[in-house]
């Protein structure tokens, strides 16, 4: 695994107000976003904002404090291929597995995982993410539609 994260994703018990404050207190742009997420584009990674019980419940985690962190780290990859090359790599190497490697409904394929201390790592192919050949994001398509 390369030593990199795509995308910081954190969870907004006020997805709106997180929102505002990003793109109106720090002046940032949205790079893209749908009804439960947000995207900000940094230098060479993306910053999500998603709804904290939505975040919780897309890792397969509880969304009280014990048993849920409101973010993630991700690590976007072009192929399905290189998703599962990483799952049995994270297997080979006693890596806890949250999920096993699975396609949401709107697209693309993913696992999640924790490191020793129950941080969660998103491994996965975004279909609306383009990478460039170091896998640092370029850009994240409209998602308004989804």
């Amino acid at each position: 695994m390369d030593q990199r994260i795509s995308i910081i994703t954190i969870g907004a018990n006020d997805l709106a107000a997180k929102k505002k404050f990003y793109s109106e207190k720090f002046g940032w742009k949205i790079e893209a976003q749908a009804k439960d997420i947000v995207f900000f584009k940094l230098n060479g990674l993306l910053l999500g904002i998603y709804g904290r019980e939505d975040l919780a419940k897309f890792q397969g985690k509880s969304p009280q404090p014990e048993g849920f962190r409101p973010y993630s780290l991700s690590y976007m990859v072009n192929s399905e291929q290189e998703v599962n090359t990483l799952y049995q790599e994270f297997l080979s190497k006693d890596i806890k597995i949250i999920s096993t490697p699975w396609s949401p409904s709107f697209g693309g394929y993913y696992f999640f995982a924790e490191d020793i201390e129950g941080n969660v790592w998103e491994v996965a192919l975004n279909p609306f993410m383009k990478l460039d050949m170091h896998g640092n994001v370029l850009s994240h398509q409209n998602i308004d539609n989804l």
